[in-house]
């Protein structure tokens, strides 16, 4: 089966098929950087990470753009976000935006999230803004109030609504736009805001001194480096209106062209309120949890594990108990990959127990097969999982397994597991995979020293190392071909 994506533009699954044979450019709606990163921004960052992953596994030479909000997103109050920020903790607009844009790559990072290849910033592309503004105004899409605020004419567009199914009658004004009286209709909204004097965040423009609304940034940036038209556009469902229907509209209005072809939205992360019932985790109700607390109670490929234990496109609920199934889904996994790397320092030369190659070919099978179904990960995790059952029949048979067979199933789990899904540690490792292999020495260290301590007879020290272990929560199995360990 070719790749499928459900585009929320038609509100259906479709065949993949790129403008450019062979090449993906995609955009994704980055984080306004006014605070650190909540669990929230980690389900949509990793997710549209591991759909860029399964992309490049599948032969697609990806552009990723991912921008940086750091100017004109707007609060309800008409408050700019970064400004509000900034007096909080008396410090200037770009102290904020270099200290956040900072704390979320690092999160990033951590969660072994791969680095955009571009990642502009909306103030960073003023001029460009500006552009796209005059050539809405020469088309007569928008218009300049007396104020000097300028707008867009949702009543100009016959097509404004065509992404979120909402008609122009049907939509509440002041939806993250204030409610002005310089307004043609109260639905239209910013492209330029006029700065009052007290306003930091000030450019030069055609109508003024002023900044830009939040919306025109995504627009003007993605027609900068991906065209007026480009493959996939992503974000989060809780912005397909007002954001990304008004980039659709100012886009093709000033472009006369498609602007993206496949709309890819990621669902909302829950929690539980005080009677156990899923709310949206959101700052403004403080029942956010930031992805450095999270780190602090679980390893990322464990936080990426209960990410990708729901579909993209569902709201899934966090809480301890489904942080505590993910870890020990990812325990199951890991302590395969764990104990076949173990299998393999002194496993024979050659392909003994080279039957197991027919469930290696079934579980990439399966793997693809879900992948291929709008990047079903669920689905991609039930094939590790079946695999994983497998490995650990074979590897405690006692039957003698081969290097070839032992090393095609790391490759296995390297290339599934960890370049695509990103929760197995392989060459490029994140740093807690990192830190993974550094466990995984120091635990393999005190075994060759228990090991040689058996040797020589000294099973005070022998039994002093293992059950130390085992207070670390380390079980060792000492059976006829050495001994093995696992965690848990």
């Amino acid at each position: 089966m070719a790749l499928q994506i459900y585009n929320y533009l038609h509100r259906e699954k479709e065949p993949f098929v790129p403008l450019h044979e062979g090449k993906v450019n995609m955009y994704v709606c980055g984080p306004t950087v006014y605070d650190h990163a909540h669990v929230g921004h980690a389900k949509t960052y990793v997710s549209f990470d591991v759909v860029v992953r399964y992309l490049r596994f599948s032969g697609y030479d990806v552009l990723y753009v991912q921008n940086l909000t750091d100017v004109g997103h707007l609060l309800d109050s008409g408050e700019d976000r970064i400004l509000r920020k900034a007096r909080q903790s008396e410090a200037t607009p770009m102290q904020i935006v270099e200290t956040y844009a900072r704390s979320y790559f690092a999160d990033m990072d951590a969660l072994g999230v791969a680095r955009p290849d571009i990642s502009p910033r909306a103030s960073g592309h003023i001029p460009e803004q500006i552009k796209m503004i005059e050539t809405l105004i020469e088309k007569g899409h928008a218009y300049v109030a007396d104020t000097g605020n300028v707008y867009f004419d949702v009543y100009s567009w016959g097509d404004y609504g065509k992404l979120s199914n909402r008609r122009v009658e049907e939509q509440e004004s002041g939806s993250r736009e204030e409610v002005r009286e310089d307004k043609r209709h109260a639905e239209d909204f910013a492209l330029w805001k006029k700065a009052e004097p007290e306003h930091i965040l000030r450019w030069d423009s055609p109508w003024g001194v002023g900044y830009p609304g939040w919306h025109i940034e995504c627009s003007a940036m993605s027609r900068k480096y991906l065209g007026d038209t480009f493959d996939i556009h992503g974000g989060g469902v809780d912005n397909i209106f007002p954001h990304n229907e008004c980039e659709v509209a100012q886009s093709e209005a000033a472009n006369e062209a498609e602007f993206a072809r496949y709309w890819m939205l990621t669902g909302s992360l829950t929690v539980p309120d005080e009677f156990g019932i899923p709310v949206k985790m959101s700052k403004s109700l403080g029942n956010f949890y930031t992805i450095k607390d999270a780190l602090k109670i679980q390893r990322p490929e464990v936080i990426r594990t209960f990410i990708l234990s729901g579909h993209y496109r569902n709201p899934i609920v966090f809480s301890e108990d489904s942080l505590d199934s993910a870890r020990k889904g990812w325990d199951r996994i890991y302590g395969a990959v764990r104990l076949t790397r173990e299998k393999l320092r002194s496993a024979p030369d050659g392909d003994e127990g080279n039957s197991f190659f027919a469930s290696l070919e079934k579980a990439r099978q399966q793997f693809v097969e879900a992948m291929d179904d709008d990047f079903n990960a669920p689905g991609a995790l039930a094939a590790l999982y079946d695999l994983t059952r497998e490995v650990n029949t074979l590897l405690n048979s006692g039957q003698t397994v081969g290097k070839e067979v032992l090393q095609s199933i790391d490759d296995t789990y390297r290339s599934l597991g960890g370049d695509v899904l990103g929760i197995v540690p392989g060459e490029e490792a994140s740093a807690g995979a990192a830190d993974a292999e550094r466990e995984d020495g120091l635990i393999r260290l005190l075994v060759d020293l228990r090991m040689q301590a058996r040797k020589a007879k000294d099973f005070a020290t022998s039994d002093r190392i293992r059950d130390q272990l085992s207070d670390l929560g380390v079980t060792l199995e000492d059976r006829a071909d050495g001994t093995v360990w696992r965690i848990g």
